[in-house]
C-alpha cells in the first residue's frame, strides 16, 4: 500500500500535467476538451486538499 507521501507525489504530478493540458486546450479554444480536463482537475484538487497539500504554488489555473 502506497504511503501518503507517495500518493501526494503522484497526485501532484497528475495535477500539474492536467493544468498543462488545460492551458493548451484553452489556448486552442478547445472548449469540450477543456471541460473534460476541468472535471479531472477539480477531482485532483479536491484530493490534494483532503490530504493537506498546499496548492498556492502549484495551482496555476486557480479554478
Amino acid at each position: 500500500m502506497p504511503s501518503n507521501a507517495e500518493i501526494a507525489k503522484d497526485t501532484i504530478e497528475q495535477f500539474k500535467k492536467i493544468q498543462r493540458y488545460m492551458a493548451a486546450a484553452k489556448k486552442e479554444d478547445a472548449k469540450e476538451t477543456y471541460a473534460i480536463l476541468k472535471e479531472e482537475y477539480l477531482s485532483l484538487k479536491a484530493l490534494l486538499n483532503v490530504i493537506g497539500v498546499n496548492l498556492i504554488d502549484i495551482d496555476i489555473m486557480k479554478e
